[in-house]
Order: structure tokens, then sequence, then C-alpha cells
């Protein structure tokens, strides 16, 4: 993937300290609230907090919520295919880490 289709679907950079609400992630990246809970159901986002009212979620799930999003309405992805396409995007962002490590 080259770096202008890289910075399309990573997004911009949100401060890993930051914490929201369910409400706030939801008006942050301009989805439902029946989106996030499906987000989760799937292991795309990992909240923190015992049940749904106490969830809190980080910068980094605000960022992974707005690429779901884009993959889910622009490309048709279905949820398990939005899941997979994000851990993959993970995964080539751990060894492109890797590789400048080794440089």
């Amino acid at each position: 993937m080259n770096d202008t289709a890289s910075s399309v679907l990573r997004g911009s950079v949100v401060e890993e300290e930051l914490t929201l609400t369910t409400v706030e992630l939801c008006r942050a990246s301009s989805t439902s609230e029946s989106h996030v809970e499906m987000w989760v159901a799937e292991g795309v986002l990992e909240p923190s907090g015992a049940s749904r009212e106490e969830w809190r979620f980080s910068g980094r799930s605000l960022a992974r919520m707005r690429i779901a999003s884009r993959l889910a309405r622009d490309l048709e992805i279905n949820s398990p295919g939005v899941a997979l396409a994000l851990d993959l995007l993970d995964e080539i962002e751990r060894l492109e880490a890797r590789l400048r490590r080794r440089s």
C-alpha cells in the first residue's frame, strides 16, 4: 500500500491517553451506539469497564471506530470483514515498526 492510501485508511493521530464514554465516542465518530456495540462484539473495539454503562474507550478506539465505519460504509464490508481488515492493518503496522527498528 502506498503512503497516500495508508494515510487515508489510518486517519489522524489521536492521543492515546484520551478516554471517551460510549456517547462521546459516538459523537466523535458520527456513529450510533448500536455500531459501537457491534464493533465491541466483533472485537474491533476493546473498552475498559465491566458493564456497557461503564465502558471507556481510548483514543486508539476512536481511530479504529472511524476506520471501521469507513470500511463498512465505503467498501460495504461486513462486520467480520472489517474486524479482519483492522487486524491485518495492525499487523502491517507492527511489521513496519519492526523493520524500522532493524534499519
